[in-house]
């Protein structure tokens, strides 16, 4: 084991306690994204993801229905 990872499990509570004593203040804001996010209109972008998943599973539901068929006429 290296050093570093020696010294890092030796004082695990003592680094977890740091973390959170010097958390973020209260005050803190984060950043506004409003002028970006309003220029993007989020129905269209929906609908491109979803067209793209629909595309994306058309084959393997086409192979599903044709093994189906298949198994049918095998018998």
């Amino acid at each position: 084991m290296n050093k570093f990872a020696r010294i890092v499990r030796q004082n695990k509570l003592s680094i977890a306690g740091a973390a959170l004593a010097v958390g973020a203040p209260a005050f803190a804001a984060g950043p506004d994204f409003s002028t970006l996010t309003g220029a993007v209109d989020f129905s269209t972008v929906g609908t491109a993801i979803l067209a793209v998943a629909a595309l994306m599973m058309v084959p393997k539901v086409v192979g599903w229905g044709a093994r189906k068929v298949l198994g049918f006429v095998r018998g």
